[in-house]
Order: structure tokens, then C-alpha cells, then sequence
């Protein structure tokens, strides 16, 4: 895990707008020989968070790229997948594909309370 520090400074942004958009705590974590930000939810759900390549180390410094968000349940199975330019528009990309999927339940129980949605 030589390389969580660098990490968490350089992507110091992103933990904040995902523990803000998700109302959790997010931290970088190593994933194998990879890196990622990591969020738990209730039920031994979690949510990975990458630069496209699946790795935040593949990140060039111009901003160039795609975020990765996935949705994983207990045993590791992907439950929802996204990419976009922007790590909030992917997590909002990941929870409307659970919300339309019958993973998704309405009273809150599955993956918990997010940050209301304006609009």
C-alpha cells in the first residue's frame, strides 16, 4: 500500500464529493495490484471508484479520461457499472441503474439514505 497517501492527497476532491453525494466515508484503498476509492454500504455492499483502466494510478495530470463507478455486493458480484467524465455523474449514472433494476428497494434498506437529488 505504498502509494495510498500519494493518493488520498492527490485525489482529496473526489473522497469529498463522494462522501458528500453518498453521506459515507471514502477512502482509497488498495484492490489487488490497483488502487481505488472505496465506499460501504449496509449489507456488505461497497462501491468502487477508478480512473478508466481500473486503476487511480492510470490517471494522467491533464484531466483527461473517464471515472469508473462500480456497484458490488457481498460476494464481489457487480450489481451496476457506469463511466463518465465526472465521478459524480458516474455515481449518479450507477444509482439510477440500481434504482431501475430490482435491486433497488424504496424503503432505504437496500443501500441505505443517499443525498436527496434536486430537480
Amino acid at each position: 500500500m505504498p502509494l495510498t497517501r500519494q493518493h488520498t492527497e492527490r485525489y482529496a476532491d473526489a473522497l469529498v464529493a463522494l462522501a458528500a453525494a453518498t453521506q459515507r466515508p471514502a477512502g482509497i484503498v488498495n484492490v489487488g495490484s490497483t488502487y481505488a476509492i472505496r465506499v460501504e454500504f449496509e449489507l456488505g455492499r461497497y462501491l468502487l471508484a477508478t480512473n478508466e483502466g481500473g486503476d487511480l494510478s492510470t490517471a494522467t495530470d491533464d484531466g483527461d479520461g473517464l471515472w469508473a463507478v462500480r456497484f458490488f455486493d457481498r460476494s464481489d458480484d457487480l450489481l451496476a457499472a457506469a463511466d463518465r467524465e465526472w465521478l459524480v455523474d458516474a455515481f449518479d449514472a450507477v444509482v439510477a441503474r440500481l434504482r431501475s433494476s430490482e435491486l433497488w428497494r424504496g424503503d432505504g434498506t437496500t443501500y441505505g439514505e443517499f443525498a436527496p437529488t434536486i430537480g
